[in-house]
């Protein structure tokens, strides 16, 4: 079938026998002048500048969801200078805003570069929050942040290691639906009277978060963006959050895809790694 980026960009790997491909055509969520993309670069950077009249910041996403049992990665690197009050991430979702979404998320905490939280939601339901100290500061250099997952278990990697894995068990909630691969740069300050981010300062605005070598699964699960809205009052979410405020942007035309197709997927082995 046909997927976001050339089959040739498949990249095989061990536990993931349909690959990994990069990530070429993406949407944005809101204020698209604030997000770049450089597909030829494979290349994406997201500014924050609390300085302009308006909403601040910017999220992208993929234009497909994706099935569980494969991964997402992606090369980032942090803003840099003051970030206290910002978050900045990647994350999947089932569809941001949803009340009943699904989602697996790196989330970095303005306040402290040389950590990242990890997360997983099931039906909107969260609270499985883990902090994890980073031996750099994430705003010096690039580095590779990936996320597995399959009905079995989920896994964080950062630079490749281990950092987490979750496995499920007899009777729990698991995220399970179809997800997007988001990422954003916005203001969390106003969360628990700052403690979650701290509290924002602006000194070194605008800050700008980049991400590179970003990857998806091979097989895509969804259908367009314009399709998706047309169904969205029979699907996850009101029509008004598909909207999502100013409207999605699409920055480069989605391939089309065989969703019937798409959705038959083998059972794959326990380990759900993802090299970097």
């Amino acid at each position: 079938m046909a997927s976001e980026s050339e089959s040739s960009n498949a990249v095989p790997h061990p536990h993931h026998p349909y690959g990994t491909e990069t990530l070429t055509h993406i949407a944005v969520d809101y204020r698209p002048e604030a997000c770049r993309h450089e597909p030829h670069a494979g290349e994406i950077h997201v500014t924050y500048d609390h300085r302009h009249r308006g909403r601040d910041g910017s999220r992208w996403r993929s234009r497909r969801r994706f099935l569980p049992g494969s991964a997402v990665a992606a090369t980032i690197r942090a803003p840099a200078g003051d970030t206290s009050g910002l978050n900045y991430n990647l994350y999947l979702s089932s569809l941001e805003c949803s009340r009943d979404m699904d989602e697996i998320d790196f989330e970095f905490l303005g306040h402290d570069k040389r950590a990242v939280q990890t997360n997983y939601h099931v039906q909107g339901g969260g609270g499985r929050e883990q902090i994890h100290p980073l031996p750099f500061d994430s705003s010096d250099d690039f580095h590779h942040y990936a996320i597995a997952w399959d009905a079995k278990a989920i896994e964080w990697r950062v630079d490749g290691e281990l950092i987490r894995r979750e496995e499920r068990h007899e009777g729990e909630p698991w995220p399970e639906k179809p997800m997007y691969l988001y990422a954003s740069v916005w203001d969390a300050s106003d969360i628990d009277e700052g403690r979650w981010t701290g509290k924002y300062h602006g000194r070194d605005a605008p800050y700008v978060c980049s991400y590179k070598d970003v990857v998806v699964p091979t097989i895509a699960f969804s259908v367009e963006e314009e399709e998706e809205r047309q169904d969205a009052g029979a699907g996850d979410a009101p029509a008004a959050v598909m909207e999502q405020e100013e409207g999605a942007v699409a920055i480069a035309p989605a391939a089309g895809g065989d969703a019937a197709t798409a959705a038959v997927v083998e059972e794959e082995a326990d380990a759900v790694a993802i090299a970097p």
